[in-house]
């Protein structure tokens, strides 16, 4: 181990290779940057996360009802999960990951957020394939609670609808698999999703084929490793 770089941990998985990194870049001092690659993608880091907030900002802002039940796909780095407990109208948050190095991650202690979120009563982590329990409109996304209809699914795990971390997941992203996802909602509930990139005209008007409302956000942030300004775009949609 070099003093600005230690692989914490690496794990093979069915969908690749996993590892958790910890490093320092000289121009930011002491900073710990935690980074996540699987295979040969870069899924996330801790340098920026602008995203994920926005991303549960955005998504919960479309509520305007108290003691919401929410549902997070995609643990990561945990900024998501912990941006949705920080409003006091979630009474309960459930978070669905597939890779259970993730959870493990967490609960260990290995990445900085990993207390807020083990340690919040209303949080819990659940070892899932989201869009396989998306599927499944019998059942909810919380196994504990099986009938249960949630307020609102915030999505951040890949990086486009196009662009999947697993072919399986482009059903999830048609007129389908949007209706099947919509089934798990109450009325008047949200979906939101974070993209990379620009916003995709194409994906607003097919959210807006299966929801009452949808719009598009374009997300702008600074990128400390490229020097310049990175793009993305959260899209919320609402039922009746």
């Amino acid at each position: 181990m070099s003093w600005n770089y230690e692989e914490l941990d690496f794990r093979p998985t069915p969908i690749g290779d996993l590892m958790l990194r910890r490093r320092r870049m000289p121009e930011l001092g002491d900073t710990d940057i935690y980074e996540v690659k699987l295979g040969e993608d870069f899924l996330m880091t801790s340098l920026f996360h602008e995203a994920e907030h926005r991303l549960a900002k955005l998504g919960l802002a479309a509520l305007d009802r108290d003691d919401l039940n929410v549902v997070v796909g995609g643990l990561g780095l945990g900024y998501t999960a912990v941006s949705a407990l920080e409003d006091t109208r979630v009474s309960s948050l459930v978070v669905i990951e597939t890779l259970e190095a993730v959870i493990e991650w967490h609960r260990d202690g290995l990445i900085p957020l990993g207390g807020t979120l083990t340690g919040d009563p209303r949080c819990r982590l659940v070892q899932a394939d989201f869009f396989a329990r998306s599927r499944d409109v019998t059942s909810s996304f919380d196994p504990e609670h099986p009938t249960v209809k949630h307020d609102a699914v915030l999505l951040d795990i890949d990086h486009t609808p196009t662009h999947v971390l697993h072919r399986a997941n482009t059903h999830f992203y048609t007129e389908e698999g949007l209706r099947e996802l919509a089934q798990h909602l109450k009325p008047d509930g949200v979906f939101a999703l974070w993209a990379d990139g620009d916003p995709e005209a194409y994906f607003t008007d097919r959210l807006g084929k299966v929801f009452a409302r949808s719009e598009s956000h374009m997300i702008t942030f600074e990128n400390p490793i490229t020097g310049g300004v990175s793009k993305g775009a959260v899209y919320v949609a609402r039922m009746d």
